[in-house]
């Protein structure tokens, strides 16, 4: 458990102030938080400093495709009942933001770190974590993360024989693979609306079955385990059976699902499902997401949707139609290059909105649009498609780089 004794060299503390120095310095001159140079520049100067800042916490590791800052967010709200924590809350997630993060919580008892999925095992290896909380794999950046079954049997060699207690969805079969390997295992049932990425198996390549909610394959049995936690429309229940009202102000059905993950991982800390729920209710936006902002005279919230499994999530939460509809899509780096994933998503859920398309990648999404038979506008910026709404809240919907321009533009 977590103790006060420093853990840090003298190495390491000239590397922590190094690289707060240079995080101020970039944030002076207006380039973001800096907390990733800040990270890059410290594990320059002591390449073992995650290890060693992570010594003297309790590490929770938060990983999937999607939902892993909101459940971050979630389980970081949850133990702070148990004490303090220290969180990549902005969702710095590779080692470098990782390292910025936990260097700025001295007095921390609880670690709580989201992981980019291509880095979870050797974060894993670094921080010898307590738990861990894996939530699904969907495909996500087509041009540079390998495909799902991959990042699967990454995760499945990085975790086996890890002394880590693993939280893990039960409703997702590759989720299910990985977490296999771990002798302690805690099955939560979170659902899966997205299923596209799972249609063979992960073990053998059989088709996978799927009766009702559950699944199975019909050639080597690999099945999905009996979960001890598990959403229950707007609860969760507990291992005993007894179901705990979800508290949120975030909205739809995969928050819930982060929700009840989010309560089994505190539960391991001793932190029990009513305390952990009624505290989470005090989260209203995660990094801008969900938030509603006043621009231009109108109300406008803003969801993040980088993959056709956030895309799906994210159509279940928006205003019934008429309600309008701003869709921003780049392919920047950070995105990931390759918008083949459009045509992955199910955009005639759509169909009654008035839709605006905007985005570096406009024209792309305009095309998938127009093959999915929706009206829409492209137009070339949010301040056009804003004034082109009717009236009522608008829901604008962007992928990830496009949701950090909006932001900035609209003032969040």
């Amino acid at each position: 458990m977590a103790g006060n004794s420093d853990p840090l060299t003298p190495r390491a503390k000239i590397a922590v102030t190094a690289g707060k120095a240079v995080a101020a310095a970039s944030r002076a001159a207006g380039r973001g938080s800096g907390s990733v140079i800040g990270g890059r520049v410290a594990l320059k100067l002591d390449p073992d400093l995650l290890a060693r800042l992570a010594q003297n916490l309790d590490v929770i590791l938060v990983s999937a495709t999607n939902g892993k800052t909101t459940t971050t967010r979630l389980i970081a709200e949850a133990l702070r009942a148990a004490g303090p924590v220290v969180s990549n809350a902005l969702g710095a997630n590779m080692p470098a933001g990782i390292t910025s993060a936990l260097a700025g919580g001295s007095d921390a008892k609880f670690g709580v770190i989201e992981v980019d999925e291509k880095y979870l095992a050797g974060v894993a290896r670094d921080t010898d974590p307590k738990c861990i909380a894996l939530l699904n794999l969907s495909r996500d950046q087509l041009d540079r993360a390998a495909e799902t079954r991959m990042l699967a049997e990454n995760w499945r060699e990085g975790l086996a024989g890890s002394k880590a207690v693993v939280v893990a969805n039960a409703d997702d079969p590759l989720v299910v693979w990985a977490a296999s390997s771990s002798p302690n295992v805690i099955w939560v049932a979170a659902g899966q609306m997205w299923k596209d990425d799972a249609w063979s198996c992960p073990s053998c390549g059989g088709v996978m079955q799927r009766p009702g909610d559950d699944w199975y394959c019909g050639e080597c049995g690999f099945r999905r385990p009996q979960p001890s936690w598990a959403l229950s429309g707007d609860h969760v229940i507990d291992p005993h059976g007894s179901a705990w009202p979800i508290h949120l102000q975030l909205p739809g059905r995969a928050n819930k699902a982060n929700a009840a993950s989010s309560a089994a991982v505190a539960a391991v800390f001793g932190v029990p499902p009513q305390v952990a729920l009624e505290r989470m209710y005090q989260v209203q936006a995660v990094a801008g997401r969900y938030d509603v902002v006043q621009f231009q005279g109108r109300d406008l919230r803003l969801l993040l949707a980088k993959n056709p499994a956030g895309w799906l999530e994210t159509f279940s939460l928006i205003d019934p139609p008429p309600a309008p509809v701003i869709l921003s899509v780049n392919a920047r780096g950070a995105d990931g290059t390759d918008t083949s994933w459009l045509w992955d998503v199910d955009y005639t859920q759509l169909a009654g909105h008035p839709i605006f398309v905007i985005g570096d990648r406009k024209l792309d999404l305009a095309v998938r649009l127009e093959v999915a038979n929706q009206h829409f506008q492209v137009c070339e910026s949010v301040d056009q498609a804003v004034q082109l709404c009717p009236p009522g809240r608008v829901e604008v919907i962007a992928n990830y780089t496009a949701f950090q321009d909006l932001r900035r533009r609209v003032g969040n």
